[in-house]
C-alpha cells in the first residue's frame, strides 16, 4: 500500500549481500518534533512559539505552544499514560492510534488523515491570527493567560479530533474492506438501515504482479466450462 516507512533493523541481507532500508524524512518512532518560531516585533508573551507535534511528523498536528504558557496541556502532561500504559487522553497514544492504522494500508488511509490533519492545522492558523490580534493590546498578565489557554485548548481539541479520526478509520477500513460514504464521515446505509455493501480495495498492480511472478502457476483461476 505504498507505505513510505521501513521498519528496523536498517540493514538486511539476502544471499550474503547486505542492503539498507532507505529512511523516510519522517519516521514512525518519532516521539515529538517542533518548529520554533521566534519574533522580536511582538509582545514578550508571543515572541517564541513552538509548533509542537507528537509521534510521526508526517501524520501529527502541529499546535502552537507559546513561550508564556503557565501549564502543560493535559494531553501532553507527564503521567498521562506512558510507553506501556495507553491513555485515550494522551496525544502520543491518540496519534499512534491513527498512524499505526495507516502503516498497514497507507495509500488508502492517508487521504482521510490529510483531510482531518489539514483541516485542523488550517483552523489553528486562522485562530492564531485572531487571538494574537486580540491580545496585542492587553496587559502582560492577561496576554499570558489568554495565550496559555489558547495553546491548552488547541492541544486538547486536536487530540480529541484525532481520536475521532482513529475511530472513523477503524470503522471505514475494518477487515480489509472500505465502507461507502455519502460524504466524508457519513457512512452509506441501505433503505433498511443496514451497512451498504462495501468496496473491495484490493492491492496495487505492482503487488499483483509480484504475487503472480512468485506463485502464479499455483494461483491461476481454472475455467472449468472452457476446459482450461
Amino acid at each position: 500500500y505504498k507505505v513510505p516507512y521501513r521498519w528496523r533493523p536498517m540493514t538486511f541481507k539476502v544471499d550474503d549481500v547486505e542492503y539498507t532500508n532507505e529512511r523516510a524524512i519522517a519516521t514512525q518512532q518519532t516521539g515529538f518534533s517542533f518548529v520554533a518560531q521566534l519574533r522580536d516585533n511582538v509582545p514578550d508573551a508571543m515572541k517564541g512559539v513552538l509548533w509542537f507535534g507528537v509521534d510521526d511528523a508526517n501524520t501529527c498536528v502541529y499546535v502552537p505552544i507559546y513561550c508564556c504558557v503557565t501549564k502543560v496541556p493535559y494531553c501532553y502532561a507527564h503521567g498521562n499514560g506512558d510507553m506501556l500504559t495507553l491513555s485515550w487522553d494522551a496525544a502520543f497514544w491518540v496519534h499512534n492510534y491513527v498512524a499505526n492504522q495507516a502503516y498497514n494500508r497507507y495509500s488508502q488511509m492517508i487521504p482521510d488523515i490529510r483531510r482531518v490533519q489539514n483541516g485542523l492545522e488550517d483552523s489553528i492558523a486562522s485562530a492564531v491570527k485572531v487571538v494574537e490580534a486580540e491580545v496585542m493590546t492587553l496587559p502582560n498578565v492577561r496576554q499570558r493567560e489568554e495565550l496559555s489557554n489558547f495553546s491548552d485548548f488547541w492541544a486538547n481539541h486536536s487530540t480529541k479530533e484525532f481520536k475521532k479520526l482513529g475511530d472513523y478509520l477503524l470503522v471505514k477500513y475494518i477487515d480489509g474492506n472500505i465502507k461507502r460514504e455519502t460524504e466524508p464521515g457519513v457512512f452509506k446505509r441501505t433503505p433498511e438501515g443496514m451497512c451498504a455493501s462495501p468496496e473491495y480495495g484490493g492491492y496495487s498492480e505492482d503487488y499483483y504482479r509480484a504475487v503472480a511472478k512468485d506463485a502464479g502457476e499455483r494461483l491461476k483461476v481454472i475455467d472449468i466450462k472452457a476446459g482450461k
